[in-house]
């Protein structure tokens, strides 16, 4: 199975950096895993909402761009379904079960998603209504999907 997060800008902090290296190391087992970013647009301060729509609307179309046609996706969103850590593992192994080789997380920018990526999203996921920053989301992803590919093979996992 493909397992790849798109996600819109960079990561500056090393140590963010250093906690992805070693998830996509210990993914290696279980996947293929990769993080794909996109640019994200500067957003002015005290931009108006129709601003704020048009740079979702233009990030949104670097996310699509980088969303294979037959991919499972999965939109990180706060207003999402909240699934436990057992309940995520279970919905990666039915997509495999189900033949989907290739599932897609997104994460947004600092504006969140526009509606053509939930729209596209087989699942929109939220792990709590508390904001992070998005660099920071990127880790816990990679930790719960680290963690789901553990429960599936049935190996052991801090609860």
């Amino acid at each position: 199975m493909k397992v790849t997060i798109v996600c819109v800008g960079r990561i500056k902090e090393k140590f963010y950096k250093d906690a992805l290296a070693e998830y996509e190391k210990r993914l290696g087992k279980y996947c293929k895993f990769e993080i794909v970013e996109v640019a994200d647009e500067m957003t002015p301060d005290g931009a108006s909402a129709v601003q704020e729509e048009q740079i979702k609307e233009k990030e949104a179309g670097r996310i699509l761009s980088k969303i294979k046609e037959d991919a499972y996706v999965c939109a990180l969103e706060i207003a999402g379904k909240r699934l436990s850590s057992e309940s995520f593992a279970e919905w990666i192994e039915k997509a495999a079960v189900n033949g989907k080789s290739s599932l897609t997380f997104v994460i947004g920018g600092s504006l969140g998603l526009h509606s053509s990526v939930s729209e596209r999203a087989d699942l929109a996921l939220s792990f709590s209504d508390m904001t992070f920053p998005h660099q920071l989301m990127r880790v816990i992803l990679s930790e719960q999907i680290y963690r789901a590919f553990r429960i599936i093979n049935g190996e052991p996992y801090h609860k």
